[in-house]
């Protein structure tokens, strides 16, 4: 397991998040979800991104942009369109107002037609969160990358209705996503996060993926050291050097990160359960580690979750 598959594992499309509007001039969607992430791509015709705060971005035919919440944004026509904006929720169902429509049928688009795909994402979890943390409000991929071949199967998709449609919109658009996020990381000048960089680097990016795959395993440095064949001394300082911090203060805030989507998604496991779990055999060990990390107690921290969820202070 490598460290971009792990983060993004929880972000995944599920039904009524994906969307297809065609659209004639002049339109103004305006996605009020508040969704972690938004995936918009345009199939035909080209149109303006809006978000809340920021510029205008625009966004032609096979570019995709992918928008970070929860702030609203607007897909517009025109920068300035005089359309009155429609609202956007989960599942942006709009009758025909303002030449929109929105449906997952397709339909012959006609001259000056946009046609838009969208993915609202949710992201659930500690895990996910840190892939959230490493990106922009706004980014996007150019037409030409990997993910022209993906458009290609969602166009194809969505000119159809048959049986199971929906589970596979949603598979393209996890496609999509993965696609889009690659092509960012690995832009021209771009500044991805250390741990990206790091995973292709033949030392430590093979510490990072025994790390990930093993993250209860007891490591040590001596131990990584071993199994990516170099000196404790060259492995510590690499992966200080690419990463940002040492191998195994990285390896406390990842099982840190997983011990917290432990206590949120299993309320039957005891701090003890979770402890073992991400490599303690010292329920107080870990519980000191997880307060240094997180700022609070695995106890304190459930019951904050908790409280947050049921709609408490």
């Amino acid at each position: 397991m490598d460290a971009f598959s792990d983060l993004i594992r929880g972000v995944r499309a599920h039904g009524s998040l994906f969307g297809s509007s065609t659209l004639t001039p002049p339109w103004a969607l305006h996605f009020v979800d508040g969704a972690p992430l938004t995936l918009c791509t345009v199939l035909t015709g080209a149109g303006w991104i809006m978000p809340e705060g920021r510029p205008p971005e625009p966004l032609r035919t096979r570019e995709t942009i992918v928008v970070r919440g929860p702030a609203p944004f607007t897909f517009v026509d025109e920068v300035g369109t005089a359309a009155e904006p429609i609202a956007c929720g989960e599942h942006c169902a709009t009758p025909e107002q303002g030449g929109t429509r929105h449906r997952l049928g397709w339909h012959d688009p006609g001259d000056g037609a946009t046609t838009l795909i969208v993915g609202a994402y949710p992201v659930r979890g500690e895990i996910s969160r840190r892939l959230l943390d490493a990106l922009p409000v706004v980014l996007r991929a150019d037409a030409g990358g990997t993910a022209d071949a993906v458009l290609d199967h969602l166009a194809a998709e969505v000119a159809i209705d048959t049986p199971g449609q929906q589970v596979v919109l949603d598979r393209l658009l996890d496609w999509m996503l993965v696609c889009t996020l690659r092509e960012w990381f690995d832009r021209p000048g771009g500044e991805p996060p250390a741990w990206w960089a790091a995973q292709r680097d033949p030392v430590v990016g093979r510490a990072l993926r025994l790390l990930h795959a093993e993250p209860a395993a007891p490591w040590t440095v001596a131990a990584l050291a071993d199994h990516t064949g170099v000196s404790r001394s060259t492995l510590a300082k690499r992966f200080a050097d690419l990463v940002g911090e040492p191998p195994l203060t990285y390896l406390t805030r990842w099982r840190m990160t997983l011990a917290a989507d432990l206590l949120l998604e299993r309320d039957a496991a005891t701090v003890a359960d979770v402890a073992r779990a991400v490599g303690y055999s010292d329920p107080f060990g870990f519980s000191a580690a997880f307060k240094r990390v997180r700022g609070a107690n695995p106890s304190e921290f459930r019951r904050r979750a908790g409280a947050v969820t049921a709609g408490g202070p």
